[in-house]
């Protein structure tokens, strides 16, 4: 499905050689990588890539980056175009190129792997300590509650409108059998978080950071043993808990939520970097809300992702299926990890 979903939005990228001739290198080749394109260059090879942002939130991208490589150089590059620009206007679109970096994408199995990604994002988390935040959109400092608040209202919505279903399908009641838990469990997490530190952290300039936001496996390339990343496109400011929790669930999901790998990540970020019990407490808040359940919904019942019934079904069943294996670790982490 993916696969297709891919194919369908590189079918808007406008690949004339008007946008190549914009910079100062020759295109030989052009081959599909998942939505972007890689191109072979007289001088290496580079991802073309098609923005769905603003350019205000691009430039915000580029000066992130920038403040980065000055302690930290594993992080993807723009190519500029020959007037200087990071960036091309073609037909109302904007492009940009990057320099591709040759690595191997992070194996989330692999404890090695694990190991030299985590201690990666703590050295990027320390690097960016002291970036200034111009954008709105992109700064959410101490705005996590509010927004768990206005997630809470949105899953109340969608129960509303599955039992105003008057046949209701698969997908209805399974929804509705489970939404209750975790409508408490976003109740848990919002708790958690007013009787933390968290507003309080969200004001320390050390605590916050550029935070990926996007920790999935193929955005962490390993090369020589060590982790680079690339695709900034998510990417905002914000504490190291809220990139940690990103990071964490996306490598322990398909792994019936391994603690095993939790400590491996926790243990690895500290040799490089520090993570106090106040920020612990905060992490712990975090994953406690059920991004899984609620991102499955509001891609269902708003319609926001073109899959087809069987698709959504699938999905919603996986990941109630590891409900009991999230209690678990939660109950692990509150009481062996804080």
């Amino acid at each position: 499905m993916s696969d297709r979903l891919d194919k369908t939005y590189l079918k808007r990228y406008n690949l004339s050689l008007d946008i190549f001739d914009r910079f100062d290198f020759h295109v030989r080749d052009v081959c599909p990588i998942r939505s972007v394109f890689m191109i072979s260059t007289d001088k290496g090879e580079k991802i073309f890539k098609k923005l769905d942002y603003s350019l205000e939130e691009l430039k915000f991208i580029d000066n992130m980056i920038s403040y980065l490589n000055k302690n930290f150089n594993r992080t993807m590059k723009f190519a500029r175009c020959r007037d200087g620009n990071i960036y091309t206007m073609y037909k109302g679109e904007v492009y940009c190129i990057i320099d591709l970096i040759r690595g191997r994408e992070c194996d989330f199995d692999n404890p090695i792997d694990l190991k030299i990604a985590s201690k990666g994002i703590a050295n990027f988390h320390k690097a960016s300590v002291g970036f200034k935040c111009d954008i709105d959109k992109r700064d959410n400092r101490g705005k996590l509650i509010d927004k768990f608040e206005v997630k809470k209202e949105e899953m109340e919505f969608f129960k509303n409108i599955a039992n105003i279903h008057e046949t209701k399908n698969e997908f209805d009641n399974i929804f509705l059998k489970e939404v209750d838990y975790y409508i408490d469990q976003i109740n848990e997490s919002i708790n958690l978080l007013k009787n933390s530190n968290y507003y309080k952290l969200s004001k320390e300039r050390n605590k916050n950071v550029i935070c990926h936001h996007d920790l999935a496996h193929h955005n962490i390339l390993i090369k020589d043993e060590e982790a680079y990343f690339i695709d900034f496109d998510y990417s905002i400011l914000d504490l190291k808990s809220h990139d940690l929790c990103n990071f964490i669930t996306k490598a322990i999901k398909n792994s019936a939520f391994d603690i095993e790998k939790t400590e491996n990540i926790l243990n690895s970020y500290s040799k490089e970097n520090t993570i106090d019990r106040e920020e612990l407490k905060v992490l712990y808040a975090i994953l406690t809300f059920p991004e899984d359940f609620y991102s499955i919904s509001k891609n269902y019942y708003t319609k926001c992702k073109d899959w087809d019934e069987r698709a959504f079904l699938n999905k919603l069943i996986k990941k109630c299926g590891y409900k009991e294996d999230r209690k678990e670790f939660l109950k692990y982490f509150k009481d062996n990890i804080i």
